[in-house]
Protein backbone atom coordinates (compact mmCIF):
# COMPACT_ATOMS: atom_id res chain seq x y z
CA UNK A 1 0.00 0.00 0.00
CA UNK A 2 2.69 2.28 1.16
CA UNK A 3 4.43 1.80 -2.47
CA UNK A 4 1.25 2.57 -3.98
CA UNK A 5 0.97 6.03 -2.29
CA UNK A 6 4.20 6.84 -3.54
CA UNK A 7 3.70 6.15 -7.26
CA UNK A 8 0.84 8.64 -6.84
CA UNK A 9 2.64 11.06 -4.86
CA UNK A 10 5.00 11.17 -7.81
CA UNK A 11 2.90 10.74 -10.45
CA UNK A 12 1.13 14.20 -9.12
CA UNK A 13 3.63 15.82 -8.33
CA UNK A 14 5.09 15.86 -11.55
CA UNK A 15 1.94 16.77 -13.05
CA UNK A 16 2.10 19.83 -10.42
CA UNK A 17 5.64 20.53 -10.68
CA UNK A 18 4.92 20.64 -15.13
CA UNK A 19 1.45 22.51 -14.65
CA UNK A 20 2.68 25.06 -12.12
CA UNK A 21 6.08 25.82 -14.59
CA UNK A 22 3.78 26.47 -17.45
CA UNK A 23 1.21 28.52 -15.70
CA UNK A 24 3.56 30.63 -14.14
CA UNK A 25 5.85 30.78 -17.56
CA UNK A 26 4.21 29.32 -20.58
CA UNK A 27 1.08 31.09 -20.09
CA UNK A 28 0.92 32.28 -23.65
CA UNK A 29 0.85 29.00 -25.40
CA UNK A 30 -1.79 28.23 -23.08
CA UNK A 31 -3.61 30.99 -23.50
CA UNK A 32 -4.23 29.89 -27.11
CA UNK A 33 -6.99 27.29 -26.09
CA UNK A 34 -8.02 28.33 -22.94
CA UNK A 35 -10.42 30.82 -22.68
CA UNK A 36 -10.07 31.05 -18.60
CA UNK A 37 -6.42 32.03 -18.78
CA UNK A 38 -6.99 34.91 -21.42
CA UNK A 39 -9.31 36.05 -19.12
CA UNK A 40 -8.24 36.11 -15.78
CA UNK A 41 -5.50 38.62 -14.90
CA UNK A 42 -1.91 37.21 -15.63
CA UNK A 43 -0.96 37.33 -12.13
CA UNK A 44 -3.82 35.50 -11.01
CA UNK A 45 -2.72 32.09 -13.12
CA UNK A 46 0.78 33.14 -11.59
CA UNK A 47 -0.06 32.22 -8.12
CA UNK A 48 -2.22 29.67 -9.05
CA UNK A 49 0.98 28.13 -11.25
CA UNK A 50 3.43 28.99 -8.13
CA UNK A 51 0.92 27.18 -5.29
CA UNK A 52 0.81 24.22 -7.71
CA UNK A 53 4.55 24.27 -7.86
CA UNK A 54 5.61 24.53 -4.43
CA UNK A 55 2.92 21.97 -3.49
CA UNK A 56 4.39 19.32 -6.04
CA UNK A 57 7.63 19.71 -4.14
CA UNK A 58 5.92 19.28 -0.68
CA UNK A 59 4.56 15.85 -1.90
CA UNK A 60 8.00 14.17 -2.33
CA UNK A 61 10.47 16.09 -0.09
CA UNK A 62 9.38 16.03 3.18
CA UNK A 63 8.32 12.08 3.25
CA UNK A 64 11.57 11.40 1.22
CA UNK A 65 13.58 12.93 3.91
CA UNK A 66 11.99 12.23 6.98
CA UNK A 67 11.63 15.98 8.18
CA UNK A 68 8.00 16.64 9.12
CA UNK A 69 6.08 13.93 6.95
CA UNK A 70 2.58 15.08 7.73
CA UNK A 71 3.56 17.91 5.24
CA UNK A 72 2.45 15.48 2.34
CA UNK A 73 -0.68 14.62 3.12
CA UNK A 74 -1.14 18.81 3.66
CA UNK A 75 0.08 19.73 0.32
CA UNK A 76 -2.31 16.32 -1.49
CA UNK A 77 -5.35 18.62 0.05
CA UNK A 78 -3.95 21.92 -0.99
CA UNK A 79 -3.27 20.19 -4.22
CA UNK A 80 -7.05 19.11 -4.19
CA UNK A 81 -8.69 21.73 -3.20
CA UNK A 82 -6.24 23.98 -6.12
CA UNK A 83 -7.59 21.73 -8.56
CA UNK A 84 -11.58 21.93 -8.04
CA UNK A 85 -10.99 25.37 -8.00
CA UNK A 86 -9.55 25.53 -11.32
CA UNK A 87 -12.36 23.39 -12.53
CA UNK A 88 -14.08 25.67 -11.22
CA UNK A 89 -12.79 28.65 -13.02
CA UNK A 90 -12.52 25.95 -16.40
CA UNK A 91 -16.50 25.47 -16.20
CA UNK A 92 -17.65 28.93 -15.68
CA UNK A 93 -15.30 30.19 -18.85
CA UNK A 94 -16.81 26.97 -20.79
CA UNK A 95 -13.13 25.54 -20.83
CA UNK A 96 -13.73 21.88 -21.09
CA UNK A 97 -10.83 20.41 -22.49
CA UNK A 98 -8.63 20.72 -19.69
CA UNK A 99 -11.81 19.74 -16.81
CA UNK A 100 -10.37 16.04 -16.90
CA UNK A 101 -7.04 16.64 -16.18
CA UNK A 102 -7.65 18.69 -13.17
CA UNK A 103 -10.39 16.35 -12.38
CA UNK A 104 -7.78 13.46 -12.15
CA UNK A 105 -5.33 16.01 -10.41
CA UNK A 106 -7.84 16.15 -7.81
CA UNK A 107 -9.01 12.86 -7.19
CA UNK A 108 -5.67 11.53 -7.10
CA UNK A 109 -5.01 13.96 -4.47
CA UNK A 110 -7.91 12.64 -2.30
CA UNK A 111 -6.91 9.40 -2.59
CA UNK A 112 -3.11 10.69 -1.28
CA UNK A 113 -5.03 12.64 1.46
CA UNK A 114 -6.99 9.60 2.90
CA UNK A 115 -4.39 7.37 2.58
CA UNK A 116 -1.92 9.45 4.15
CA UNK A 117 -4.35 10.35 7.08
CA UNK A 118 -5.86 7.29 7.22
CA UNK A 119 -4.55 4.09 5.91
CA UNK A 120 -0.98 4.63 5.81
CA UNK A 121 0.71 7.35 7.47
CA UNK A 122 3.87 8.44 6.96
Amino acid sequence: MNILFWVLQVILAWLCIAGGYFQMFKLGQLQEDVASMRELPHSLWMMLGAIGFIAGIFLILPAALGRLPVVTPVAAAVIAVHSLLICALYLYYGDRAPLPYSLAMAAIAAVIVYGRFVLKPL
